[in-house]
Formats: C-alpha cells, structure tokens, sequence
C-alpha cells in the first residue's frame, strides 16, 4: 500500500479542520472514546450535530478562538492508500505554518468558501504551494450547500483559480476543482445528490487514486549524517558508523562515495539497520553506513556519490519565504540551518519580491516583510553541498534562523539566480518596473 502526503490550506473559517474532521469521520478513522468526547464538547457549546473540527483543533486556544493556529497532522488508511494530513492555519498571521505543513507535501487540498471565492489569501498560500514545489492542488468549493449548490457559483471559481495557478506554473491535469459541503459531506467521500452537474471523483476518490510522487529514487543519492555510532564490543570492535535517513537515490555497498565539504573519497562497506544489514537502501530508509576508510566525517555533513556529487558553495541565490515580523534587509546576519548543520552566514543582497497578488516580480525590494517572498543571495561562513531545489527537495531547502533567539525567521530554498527583469507595464508601490511573469515560483510538476 503506498502513501500520500498531502496538506490542506486556505482562508480564515473555509473550513479546513470541518474538512479533514469529515473525512477521518466518514473513513471511520476516529477511536470510540475520541468521537465521544467530541459529542460531548459539541453539546457544550450548544450544537446539535458533532464539530467535526474539533477531531483536528487539539489545542484548547484553538477551541476557544474557533481558529486553528498549528500544523496538526493526522494519519488516516482506506483499503487503498494510507495518508499523512497535515492541517494548517488560514489566517495570515500562520502562513508559516502552512510553509512548514506544505513543505512535504505530494498534494495540497485549498478550500475556498463558495459564497466569498477567491480571496488575497487563496493566492497567497497558492503561490507558497507553487514556491515549495507541491506538485498537484485541489481547490475545494467548501459550503456549496450556501449557496444553494449553483453550479455557475462553482464554475466561476474554479475558472478564476484555473487561470491563477496556471499563471503559476501548475500544468493543466494538475489541478482539480470539486464542490464539497464539509459540514452535510457532500463529494467529501460519498457523492452528492444535490449536485448532479458535478461528475468528476469525490474528494477521498481522488486522494485515492491521483497518482503519487515516489521518492526520489532516480536522482543522486544524498545522506545527511545526522549522529556518528561509535561502540568497541567483542562482536564490533572499534565500530564506527554514520547514521541518518536516505534522502535522495540509492546506496550500494560498494559505491563509491565522497563526505562533504571536506571532499574525502571512500567506498560503502555495510549498510546496518536494526533488523540487519542490507545490500542497497533507497530514499526515505534510515540507516547506518559503514565506510571502508576512517575520515573525518561529523554530523552535519553530507554523504554522497563521488561522480554526482553537489557543489560545496558558500554563497548561493535562493528564493526565501520570509516568516518573521521583523523585516529582512540586506547585510542582515543570520544562522543557516542546512540539513542537519547549522553556520552563520550573511544576506548579500535582495534582488527581487514576488507580488502573488499580481502575479509580478519586482526587482531591489529594500526589505521583505512578514509572510512575503523573495530573491536572495545567501553568504554563509564555511561550504554547504547544497542542490538545487527544483532537482531535490531535501538537499535544496534550509532555514534562516535569529541569531539572538534561536527563532526561524524564513525557508529557503536554493535555486539558480533569477533571470535579468524587464521592464514591464505593471507596477506596485511607488512606482516599481515589474516583470509580468512569476519569475520566483517554478512549481516543476
């Protein structure tokens, strides 16, 4: 049985928890004692039907504000597929949160409300989708049943969102609108007889069947070192290993390999798990590599093939979602957090901001503010291997950390610099040329 990861975003009350809590529901994922509790709490707030909500919203906050403000993941099966959901906040101020639930996602389920369409902030968590290379979307018409299951009501934002995400990158085929009533479960997971226009899949028949990124077996093999295993046992003397989860590729014992930054060639001779070793490992796998020779190897670096192996910069362009209420500026010294290294490191420059209203890139912003998306260049004080992350997810994303707090102040991912902007006709602020493509967002479904 394979998995899916997918998350689900969208405005402020569209009804992203009602959402997923129906589906745990209708799927009869949800224990006994846990749907009793949620009866409970529903009568008490004065309601005749279970909050189907209240299955996600865990934190007590969250109850009393009606609003979901952390990432909560769920884990749920059908006979066909198991799934991992993460739900994530809608409201503005926690579109850092949707970046860290999105962030491995294979899909994304964007609600809508069908009475409000379209709003500033649809675009804005499509754009962060895009950004982060979420390969499919499906918008969600939620609360169709308000507006009486119109069909024009539903066509008209699913054409407008259309031309939105084609204008991001998203291919036709990659996108899919279905009309849903979380709250009654319409098209959730039983097929709706009030909307008898509608002939596309149900919601859970989708998640079902869309097909699913693998892992990226296909492309290099990388292997953060996340801990070294030293042990001196009669049965392993003098052991050394280096333990982590396979981010990309496969490994072989016998593969020739090189540890970076510090570029030291060796060969693969065990790969240890807890069950026992193993002639390869693929992408998602955690083990232990024994190497043949002993280097200096830490946690922190990387391990990879000696003919594919990722160029060791120290300074790269990169596009950053910036999550911080203090606004970045250039010469702004922050920590870089790259797998599992961290180094200080500098932002050279701002070359662009990204309008995901407008759908416009606007070149030498002063600064990015909360929850905007930018064209940096990244100084760091010692070599990172860092890949492209349009190539690979895991080795081309890091975060940009406070110094003074400890606190994430943006996600980075690691990209070619942007192409020289043209002059076009739209214009934000006073004045600003922008170019009229989304020079910053290259989603690569």
């Amino acid at each position: 049985m394979d998995l899916l990861r997918l998350a689900t975003a969208g405005s402020v009350d569209d009804g992203k928890s009602t959402l997923v809590g129906r589906l745990l529901y209708d799927t009869k994922s949800v224990l006994a004692d846990t749907l009793d509790a949620v009866h409970r709490a529903s009568v008490d707030k004065g309601l005749s039907t279970p909050d189907l909500s209240l299955l996600v919203d865990g934190l007590r906050s969250e109850r009393e504000q009606g609003i979901t403000i952390d990432v909560a993941y769920r884990y749920f099966a059908t006979p066909n597929r198991s799934f991992v959901l993460a739900d994530t906040p809608g409201h503005v101020q926690y579109t850092r949160n949707t970046v860290t639930g999105a962030s491995t996602a294979q899909l994304a389920v964007l609600l809508v409300d069908a009475r409000k369409g379209v709003l500033e902030q649809t675009r804005r968590h499509a754009a962060v989708l895009a950004l982060l290379g979420v390969p499919r979307l499906v918008l969600a018409v939620n609360k169709v049943d308000l507006v009486g299951y119109d069909e024009a009501v539903f066509e008209a934002i699913a054409a407008e969102f259309a031309e939105h995400a084609t204008a991001l990158g998203y291919p036709l085929g990659s996108v899919l609108s279905i009309p849903v009533s979380a709250l009654v479960g319409d098209n959730v997971v039983d097929r709706s007889a009030h909307t008898p226009w509608y002939a596309g899949p149900t919601l859970l028949e989708h998640l079902e069947t869309v097909p699913v990124e693998p892992d990226p077996h296909d492309v290099p093999f990388r292997f953060p070192v996340q801990y070294v295993i030293r042990t001196n046992t009669p049965e392993f003397p003098d052991y050394r290993g280096y333990a982590g989860q396979v981010a990309a590729g496969t490994v072989r014992v016998g593969d020739e390999v090189v540890a970076l930054p510090a570029g030291l060639r060796t060969t693969v001779a065990r790969i240890d798990t807890p069950g026992g070793p193993l002639p390869e490992a693929e992408a998602g796998r955690s083990v232990t590599l024994v190497l043949a020779d002993e280097i200096d190897i830490s946690r922190g670096d990387l391990i990879a093939p000696s003919a594919d192996a990722p160029i060791s910069a120290d300074e790269f362009g990169a596009t950053v979602a910036w999550l911080s209420d203090k606004p970045l500026r250039p010469g702004a010294r922050v920590l870089v957090k790259h797998g599992a290294r961290t180094v200080p490191a500098l932002v050279g420059g701002l070359s662009a901001r990204f309008d995901e209203q407008q759908l416009l890139s606007v070149p030498d912003p002063e600064s990015l503010a909360l929850n905007e998306i930018g064209r940096v260049t990244i100084r760091t004080a010692e070599p990172l291997p860092v890949d492209d992350y349009a190539l690979n997810r895991r080795t081309g994303a890091f975060l940009v950390i406070d110094p003074a707090d400890g606190s994430t102040l943006a996600a980075g991912l690691v990209g070619a610099p942007l192409p020289e902007l043209e002059t076009g006709s739209g214009c934000t602020g006073g004045g600003e040329a922008a170019t009229t493509a989304a020079d910053l967002v290259s989603p690569g479904p």
